[in-house]
């Protein structure tokens, strides 16, 4: 994936945010206390896809719509926050002309790392006939080397852009950029994360799981009222460290035919316990 600005960008304002763990009662249990702890970890999980909305707030507040029609980045996440941590959100001017994006607690810990800048003016959108609309299972299978084997198509997640629900995701990352807002408002780039989680979430049945990393390419806008489906395969599927891997390849794409996003998105789909 290539970002590019047109110039080289100067450092965004710093951005401070309380985290809030938006998924403690979801279905992935990495997001509730008891469960988390027994993976060696001090908490439930602040989702990765609250996080990204935190490193991309800066970059939108300075950006605007036209980053969100037009731009790219990338994020790895590196260690957990938690909720109730202030994080420090620092975007400062790289190399190549991008954004450096860094994700901090107080004591300096890196939570998360990325990049956002422009996509290349030369980079041509994905053909969306090699992303087929296909069903959802009747049964999802466990999650399991087969089930998520590389280059399996899996079933087509839709979501209705809901004004209201989407200002109670906006609440809960703590975003309060007012192109987000009102009836005619934009899908925050976090939320349509999300659907990528729901997508795997929908075709799969997973234990506790963990989103570590996206890649995020924007081709178009998203509005309420849209509504949005998430196509694709199985890239990538490996095992790293007692840790098993997927990576996904993914179109949004509202209203039929409209690409709005291309991701590439990585999740341990099944954690080694902690020893």
């Amino acid at each position: 994936m290539a970002i590019a600005t047109p110039s080289p960008p100067a450092d965004l304002r710093t951005y401070r945010v309380r985290a809030h763990n938006i998924a403690a009662d979801s279905d992935n249990k990495i997001h509730d206390d008891t469960v988390a702890r027994r993976y060696g970890f001090g908490g439930g999980l602040v989702p990765g896809i609250a996080v990204y909305g935190y490193l991309t707030h800066s970059v939108v507040e300075r950006c605007g719509e036209a980053w969100l029609e037009r731009g790219a980045a990338t994020t790895r996440f590196i260690s957990p926050c938690y909720e109730g941590e202030v994080i420090e959100v620092h975007a400062t001017a790289g190399s190549g002309a991008t954004f450096d994006l860094l994700a901090q607690r107080a004591d300096g810990t890196a939570c998360a790392r990325g990049t956002a800048g422009w996509r290349a003016p030369d980079l041509a959108q994905p053909d969306i006939s090699e992303y087929p609309v296909a069903p959802l299972p009747d049964e999802r299978p466990p999650a399991s080397a087969q089930s998520l084997a590389p280059g399996r198509v899996l079933g087509t997640f839709s979501l209705h852009l809901d004004e209201q629900r989407a200002a109670e995701f906006l609440d809960g990352i703590r975003d309060d950029l007012a192109l987000y807002r009102g009836p005619s408002g934009i899908a925050h780039p976090a939320l349509l994360l999300a659907c990528a989680n729901w997508f795997l979430a929908h075709n799969v049945v997973l234990g506790p799981w963990i989103h570590v990393a996206s890649e995020v390419t924007h081709f178009g806008i998203a509005r309420y009222g849209d509504t949005v489906s998430l196509r694709g395969r199985v890239a990538e599927q490996f095992e790293r460290k007692g840790h098993e891997f997927v990576v996904l390849d993914l179109l949004v794409v509202a209203d039929r035919d409209r690409i709005i996003q291309h991701l590439r998105h990585t999740a341990i789909y099944r954690p080694r316990a902690a020893s």
